[in-house]
């Protein structure tokens, strides 16, 4: 991070105002004199000699154990999403990074994830870890800006209308993506036409003549898709497995890619294509591809079996893609799939559940997690993800082609985390 003033943030300006910062509160000014900081954390843990430590969430518990690693500086704000967003705007204003926004209801951190492998071999970059995607999050990821960096691959989530609009502020993007419009968030939002309109507020702060990347077929988003942008379409391209690499065809060539989910090649022909805007060409080498945690990660077991771990998060659109790659991936093994309930999709949730669980008819074992997760039919069913340790351990056999996938809310990784102790 470019080394950011501290007088930016006292009381009196306008950054310290917004984050609430006070000279007088004795956090401020944390374990040392310094004059500037080069580095912005939340997690005490994590503190490197010289960054600011940002008390959010009853981590002013934490500020001496920031100050024992080199906190140049703690900040205990009055509101940590403004105080995070204003140090945010700060170092993106400083920068000549040009940023990219990514939204979507399903692949936008694994979009990032491509897109970021396809800039780095030819741009500074910086790209959110994991799944900064939020009011926290993305100013974390704009503080990461170094004074050489480039390009800055940023990802957006959304529960409600206003909260798109309110990053990309923060932000400024100069390119964005929007990845898909499906069936999340229906809780909050209702309709598919609210949620195509909720995260089409990233189109509407774009300046005039950005490119905006968008899928080809989503109906509900053309509506609220600006006449002033520079409008680029990607769709589901051709593509197929061969020997554990996806070849995606794009641009009447075929671009290789080190996983194997071919579900994953439309959210890389959306980041081929926002690498095209950036002048990136496709590459002649197979691209690697480091996904964010629980996405997709394959690991191979003794006696010839297969974790997909996939448990980050669900939706019906994701659920219906990860079966379909567990089948695909079994090559003639049993297939255990492990399925958590899917959050906030509303009354039409058992509706959406049934659907996934007539997909699911196909694998050889189902083991639903949480309330809803009995409208799939599962062979067998636990309340909660901890219960679902042991159910999954007395079915799962050596060599078994195994999948964990559920929202966010079920936690399933620790029905994966076991299944790997165990060698299953």
């Amino acid at each position: 991070m470019r080394a950011l003033s501290l007088g930016r943030l006292v009381a009196g300006s306008a950054t310290g105002q917004a984050c609430g910062a006070r000279q007088e509160n004795p956090a401020y000014g944390g374990g040392g004199d310094a004059d500037a900081v080069t580095g912005v954390r939340v997690d005490s843990r994590l503190i490197r000699p010289g960054d600011l430590f940002v008390a959010v969430s009853g981590g002013d518990a934490f500020l001496e154990d920031a100050r024992a690693r080199g906190a140049g500086a703690t900040l205990v704000p009055d509101d940590a999403h403004a105080a995070l967003a204003a140090l945010g705007s700060a170092v993106r204003a400083r920068s000549d990074a040009r940023v990219v926004a990514i939204t979507g209801s399903v692949g936008k951190t694994s979009t990032k994830d491509i897109l970021a492998a396809l800039l780095r071999p030819h741009l500074r970059t910086v790209a959110a870890p994991r799944g900064f995607n939020n009011e926290l999050g993305l100013p974390l990821t704009l503080c990461m800006i170094e004074p050489e960096t480039e390009v800055v691959v940023t990802e957006m989530a959304m529960r409600g209308f206003g909260q798109i609009r309110d990053l990309a502020r923060v932000a400024r993007p100069d390119l964005g993506v929007i990845t898909s419009i499906a069936p999340v968030h229906l809780e909050q939002l209702g309709s598919l036409e609210n949620i195509a309109r909720a995260k089409a507020e990233l189109l509407e702060e774009l300046p005039d003549g950005a490119v905006a990347v968008l899928p080809e077929d989503s109906p509900e988003l053309e509506p609220f898709v600006p006449e002033m942008l520079d409008v680029r379409r990607f769709g589901q391209p051709d593509a197929e497995v061969r020997e554990g690499r996806t070849h995606v065809r794009w641009r009447d060539r075929d671009v290789v890619f080190g996983f194997s989910a071919r579900h994953q090649a439309t959210n890389a022909a959306a980041a081929l294509t926002a690498a095209e805007a950036l002048g990136v060409e496709p590459p002649t080498e197979p691209v690697e591809v480091e996904f964010s945690l629980w996405r997709s990660q394959e690991t191979e077991l003794p006696g010839g079996g297969l974790l997909i771990n996939d448990a980050w998060n669900a939706n019906p659109l994701a659920m219906h893609a990860a079966l379909a790659h567990l089948f695909e991936r079994a090559n003639g093994r049993r297939t255990v799939a492990i399925l958590g309930e899917m959050a906030e999709l509303g009354a039409d949730g058992p509706v959406y559940h049934e659907a996934v669980g007539s997909e699911a008819e196909r694998v050889d074992v189902v083991i639903g997690v949480g309330e809803l997760a009995r409208h799939y039919a599962p062979d067998e069913w636990a309340p909660t993800a901890a219960e679902a340790v042991e159910v999954a351990r007395g079915l799962v056999r050596p060599g078994d082609a195994i999948l964990v996938k559920g929202s966010r809310s079920v936690g399933l990784e620790v029905v994966a985390d076991a299944l790997l102790g165990a060698g299953a």
